[in-house]
């Protein structure tokens, strides 16, 4: 019960009321920002909502060890928690942390059709992966074949996809290369505006820039609305 109420509570659900309910199963998501702005943090809270949803998630890293990407997942799990007071809330953790599943590769060696494989041998292995998130894919190594494959698998398991990239620019086109975009159904971009962290939807589905006063809590890093 309490993971549901937490469920209820994920900052993806602001998200989801401003998408008309998000990435769909067997979609790809992008989430794009210059360094240093939130990415990870955005990823990581992708990931939370599909374990607190009580499902299995594998969290791709190419760029942070695995003690780093824990200490991600516990920092959005206490700032999420704290939004319902539990007195179970370390039981709650224990639970969702056994359906985590955290590689860690170099893009140098290791592509995204690689990682595909790795993806269908948990499956073989019993492991019903229905959330991937892929954090610090760089383009420039990257091929349409590479994220054409993520794209196949995605819809044949029909499982939810999110990869996070570097972008320096804010428009729609800069997020990825030409023969690479249409293949994400979600483009999330966010810019520092100010003092603020604004998430923008820049795709979503057939839609384009769609309206949104999402941004980061500056404190949490929490997708907010407020």
């Amino acid at each position: 019960m309490a993971k549901q109420e937490l469920y209820e509570r994920s900052p993806i659900r602001a998200f989801d009321e401003v998408t008309n309910g998000g990435l769909k199963a067997g979609e790809l998501g992008l989430v794009t920002s210059k360094k240093g702005l939130g990415k990870t943090s955005v990823l990581v809270q992708f990931g939370m909502d599909t374990l607190l949803n009580g499902k299995q998630l594998v969290h791709v890293s190419f760029d942070q060890h695995s003690a780093n990407v824990i200490s991600w997942y516990d920092g959005i799990f206490t700032e999420i928690s704290k939004k319902k007071s539990l007195s179970n809330a370390q039981e709650v953790k224990e639970q969702i942390v056994k359906n985590r599943t955290i590689l860690n590769f170099n893009q140098d060696n290791f592509n995204l059709e690689k990682v595909v494989n790795t993806l269908n041998a948990l499956k073989a292995g019993g492991i019903a992966v229905a959330g991937v998130v892929i954090d610090n894919v760089d383009f420039a190594k990257a091929k349409e074949s590479d994220i054409q494959a993520v794209a196949s698998w995605a819809k044949a398991t029909k499982a939810k996809v999110w990869i996070s990239a570097t972008s320096e620019g804010d428009d729609l086109k800069d997020q990825a290369p030409k023969a690479i975009l249409p293949y994400f159904a979600a483009v999330v971009h966010l810019a520092s505006k100010g003092s603020s962290t604004l998430l923008q939807v820049l795709k979503m589905g057939k839609n384009e820039e769609v309206s949104s006063t999402l941004k980061l809590d500056p404190k949490t890093l929490l997708i907010t609305n407020k």
